[in-house]
């Protein structure tokens, strides 16, 4: 593991990974604006998402849900991504997201994805 904090580059922007046990995960997604993460579910991973910074587009699709619901979420709001939720973050301005999370950060289904990861 790598010495904490640490950044891992990212199309959308970069990950700031500043806390990592085997029981949590602390990072802060620093998205540019107009750009989208993937529409995408967690098996495992629980996280919660606070915006330091910004505003993005929220989309979600609660399991068994035809289509995808979308909220703006301002500096200072707060939400949480269950696992099985579907989920996206498009940034209306540069934004960074403090994210609390449980440590499965390789656990992501991406179902799409702008940049062709897999």
């Amino acid at each position: 593991m790598s010495e904490l904090p640490y950044r891992v580059e990212k199309p959308w922007g970069y990950e700031l990974i500043w806390a990592r046990t085997d029981r949590y995960v602390g990072k802060i997604l620093h998205i540019e604006p107009g750009h989208v993460l993937s529409l995408q579910y967690h098996h495992k991973k629980d996280e919660s998402i606070y915006v330091l910074k910004g505003e993005i587009v929220l989309r979600l699709q609660p399991e068994g849900g035809e289509a995808l619901t979308e909220r703006r979420i301002r500096e200072g709001e707060a939400f949480h991504i269950q696992p099985k939720l579907i989920h996206q973050f498009e940034a209306v301005q540069a934004s960074d997201l403090l994210e609390a999370s449980t440590p499965e950060i390789d656990d992501v289904v991406r179902l799409k994805d702008r940049y062709g990861r897999v």
